[in-house]
């Protein structure tokens, strides 16, 4: 969401930004271009999402379960439950609405629209119950259902120190229990370069830094089945537009860090034409028929000239 009202204002003077409106159907097929050369993801297909149809945009936490349930939060403080249909061949077919709602503070009551309700990531723990982290209002709440109340989570320390926009968009369980949070951009002074992250979890928050590609920004984080975790990161120019890649942190890598660790991912995908570029924000993994998939989601910044785009790849490391 950073530097959400710059976007908004240039985005018009961007070609392929674009996208006719689809009346009666809450995503429209399309497919990717094949990656050559790429063996760890091999593209499935993209759907491409009716704002209308759903009511509301601002996507960017994502989970896909794997009987495709679809749960995305909005950064206007709402979450949408959706299914999701694939062939025989794992390509997106449709998109089905089961429901959408408005997050809630400890109490049940929706949060009001604004600096309190700026959610940004989305995790899953193995008790079913779901953690969202939000900007502006630097914070993390455990939800049993995501319609039901918030309770409190003790936040990784320093985090307060974010700017208001720039704050925790990553947010993973990994595969030992163990959280990865990472800031959009909270920079370490004895470290140029870096933006501030944490692994452990409440109680047990371990200092980590996170190196991202010039001009870029973590906005989003998954566990990987084998103790790894993808890394998604986006970054803006004013004549460039949008640009975004995705990154793995190996296993022993994350079993590793300790107090003052620096992560580095590794590049396994660059969204670059002709795959669709935009504002990439949410990232998931999940295992369907004995498959490893890979979904990413844009949010479309409420604006009329952005689009949001959910892609599905099948992961191929394995």
């Amino acid at each position: 969401m950073r530097r959400r009202a710059l976007l908004a204002s240039l985005l018009a003077a961007l070609p392929g930004c674009a996208a006719a409106q689809r009346e009666g159907s809450l995503a429209t097929p399309f497919a990717l271009p094949d990656l050559p050369g790429n063996t760890v993801l091999r593209p499935l297909g993209g759907l491409d999402v009716s704002r209308q149809e759903l009511g509301f945009g601002g996507l960017s936490g994502l989970h896909i379960a794997p009987d495709l349930t679809v749960t995305a939060l909005s950064d206007l403080g709402r979450f949408a439950e959706m299914s999701l249909a694939l062939d025989a061949q794992l390509r997106p077919l449709r998109l089905s609405l089961r429901r959408t709602g408005r997050l809630a503070d400890g109490a049940g009551r929706p949060l009001p629209r604004g600096h309190a309700s700026d959610a940004e990531a989305l995790a899953r723990l193995p008790d079913g119950s779901w953690l969202v982290a939000y900007e502006r209002w630097h914070r993390i709440r455990r939800h049993a259902a995501l319609d039901g109340p918030g309770s409190y989570v003790e936040a990784p320390p320093g985090l307060e120190r974010a700017a208001a926009n720039a704050g925790l968009e990553s947010l993973a369980v990994l595969a030992d229990g163990r959280w990865l949070a990472i800031t959009e951009e909270l920079p370490l002074p004895e470290a140029p370069g870096l933006t501030a992250g944490w692994i452990g979890g409440p109680g047990a928050w371990v200092p980590i830094g996170w190196r991202p590609a010039p001009g870029m920004q973590p906005v989003d984080a998954a566990p990987l089945p084998g103790g790894g975790a993808l890394v998604l990161e986006r970054g803006f120019s004013l004549f460039g537009g949008f640009s975004a890649r995705l990154t793995r942190i190996g296993a022993a890598a994350l079993a590793a860090a300790r107090a003052g660790s620096v992560l580095e991912g590794e590049e396994i995908l660059r969204f670059e034409p002709p795959m669709p570029v935009d504002n990439y924000e949410g990232v998931a993994v999940l295992r369907h028929q004995g498959r490893l998939l890979v979904g990413v989601i844009s949010d479309d910044n409420e604006n009329r000239l952005q689009r949001t785009l959910l892609l599905l790849f099948e992961w191929m490391a394995e």
